[in-house]
């Protein structure tokens, strides 16, 4: 797994989205006055990402009033993704890598090992791309409880 670093271009994507259409990089840059929270999570509907998808929630309009967009990626199908946004009535756009291609751009595919055995899989990871596509912050295997918090520290919404 090689890692992005900030000051680096933050690869671009165009990925299907959950509720239909398309979630792009480019025009989420575009919308948003101070940048992009791109973050990158296992598997919809399981403990760690429901934890780290309600917090983004729960914090979307603190995040929004300090100019930043929210998005979520992961590789489960478009379906699971559906679910798990009208489940936990998520209003920031999930995006579909099936193919683990933006996952792997990013450096947060690769192998885990649990009970013995290893598999490749999203590595919980959070990354803010600035409107001028550069990375501002490169967070890796971070852990959903608290992360938010952190995040919006690190961003300096809370002061």
């Amino acid at each position: 797994m090689s890692r992005l670093e900030p000051g680096t271009t933050a690869p671009d994507f165009t990925l299907p989205a959950a509720g239909g259409g398309q979630v792009s990089l480019a025009e989420l840059r575009r919308g948003s006055e101070r940048g992009v929270v791109v973050y990158f999570y296992p598997r919809a509907a399981t403990p760690g990402c429901t934890t780290e998808a309600c917090d983004f929630r729960d914090n979307l309009a603190s995040l929004g009033g300090g100019g930043y967009s929210v998005v979520g990626l992961s590789a489960d199908p478009l379906e699971d993704l559906e679910s798990f946004a009208a489940a936990e009535q998520l209003t920031f756009p999930l995006a579909s890598d099936r193919d683990h291609a933006v996952a792997e751009a990013y450096g947060t595919w690769g192998p885990v090992t649990r009970n013995g055995v290893t598999r490749e899989v999203v590595h919980r990871s959070t990354f803010v791309v600035e409107p001028d596509g550069t990375l501002r912050l490169a967070q890796y295997d971070v852990d959903p409880d608290g992360h938010v918090a952190a995040l919006r520290a690190d961003l300096g919404l809370d002061r």
